[in-house]
């Protein structure tokens, strides 16, 4: 501590879970049973620090703002004045510049932020390393709440089966520019700073997007005139990636995370980050449901007059399947998922941990063929959970890869 009697450490706070060779510089106030500090971490070089119930990897810096119920793995940077809040999960040498604020947000590995940012609600992957890296410009905002009041809004830009092989091509979102929620953006997708980005890019190169005329539609408050098959769709897709992602902690990263200072601790935070992330999509899902079953006994039968057929239909249908839909995206289901797969991955992924390579180096070192078994193995359990959710005939989809 470069100035101790200006920092503020809880009571609660185990001093064991501080390491001693970090540094904070001053100005910082550290809560929380469950807060981690590793070896060589930096905190409030640029400004003050608030620290609640996060876990930081080694050699992390967050250089000044307020960071909650969060982890931050090896070599993830903060600028200043930075509002992390709960749910967020950065992993090794992803990070952002000052003012950015985040909330149930995922970066992988490389991904870098601007400054003056709002990226909430959203997983974010693709690049190679830290010079060949997925960039969102400065003054990026994601759109997160609509205008009836929901957030059942997540954004994929890239995605888990192919995102965590550290294979695809970079995603550049530009400055001066937002993306309105939900959306999907696959990898090598360009979008050129000052566009506002509202439809999904499933092809590689530059995209131009823009909104050239207001359509004016009658509608009746807390009615969704619309059809929501779309984003009941993206919002299932990605509760798949997020449970394929906690597949690849259980059972590819934990035996990484056990070699590491504090590892254990790490392993647990992220653990936790990734279930009450599930469990907040599931919820604002839920949330959205309500919504439409209001929206049914707002619309009359001269509204009905207004909107198509179909669009009623698709809303009924929702409702009708949403308590299947609920309990199965609650049930850790893609543990049953692929399991010989899955098995023979692991394998691989321990021999090389064994012979003393990081995390990062040993995903660098798969082979084509073992990363597309890898990818095979994640990409059956977002299938098999989109199918068994949007499927029509439940029984039809109740098919498990042995």
């Amino acid at each position: 501590m470069t100035a101790p009697f200006s920092v503020e450490i809880g009571d609660e706070v185990n001093l064991e879970k501080i390491d001693d060779s970090s540094i904070i510089y001053g100005a910082a106030r550290i809560y929380g049973e469950n807060t981690l500090i590793s070896p060589e971490v930096k905190l409030g070089f640029e400004g003050p620090v608030t620290l609640i119930n996060c876990q930081l990897g080694t050699a992390v810096e967050l250089k000044g703002g307020y960071f909650t119920n969060s982890v931050f793995l090896n070599k993830s940077t903060m600028g200043s004045n930075a509002q992390v809040r709960s749910g967020c999960l950065l992993e090794e040498e992803a990070g952002g510049n000052h003012c950015v604020g985040l909330k149930q947000t995922i970066l992988f590995p490389f991904v870098q932020l601007g400054s003056l940012i709002n990226f909430c609600d959203c997983l974010m992957a693709g690049g190679t390393s830290r010079r060949n890296h997925s960039e969102v410009g400065s003054s990026y905002i994601h759109f997160n709440y609509t205008p009836r009041q929901n957030k059942a809004t997540p954004s994929l830009i890239g995605d888990v089966p192919r995102g965590v092989m550290l294979r695809e091509p970079p995603i550049f979102l530009g400055g001066q520019g937002g993306i309105v929620g939900p959306v999907q953006i696959d990898y090598g997708t360009v979008i050129p700073a000052g566009v506002i980005c509202r439809q999904d890019f499933k092809t590689e190169g530059i995209h131009w997007t823009s909104l050239t005329s207001l359509e004016k539609k009658k509608e009746s408050a807390g009615a969704y005139g619309s059809d929501i098959t779309r984003k009941v769709k993206h919002n299932i897709e990605y509760v798949a990636n997020l449970s394929a992602l906690r597949q690849w902690y259980r059972h590819v990263r934990r035996e990484f995370f056990m070699k590491e200072p504090y590892g254990d601790l790490l392993y647990s935070g992220a653990g936790m980050v990734l279930d009450e992330a599930i469990a907040e999509r599931v919820k604002q899902l839920r949330l959205f449901a309500q919504n439409i079953e209001t929206s049914m006994e707002v619309v009359t039968k001269i509204m009905e007059k207004i909107y198509p057929g179909s669009v009623s239909r698709a809303q009924k249908q929702f409702l009708q399947n949403w308590p299947r839909m609920e309990e199965y995206l609650s049930g850790n289901n893609e543990e049953k998922i692929g399991l010989k797969k899955r098995d023979s991955f692991v394998k691989i992924m321990h021999r090389l941990s064994n012979k003393g390579n990081s995390y990062l180096e040993s995903i660098q070192l798969l082979t084509p063929a073992q990363t597309q078994e890898g990818t095979d193995w994640l990409r059956g359990i977002t299938k098999n959970i989109i199918t068994e959710c949007i499927n029509n005939n439940p029984d039809a989809s109740r098919r498990k890869e042995k």
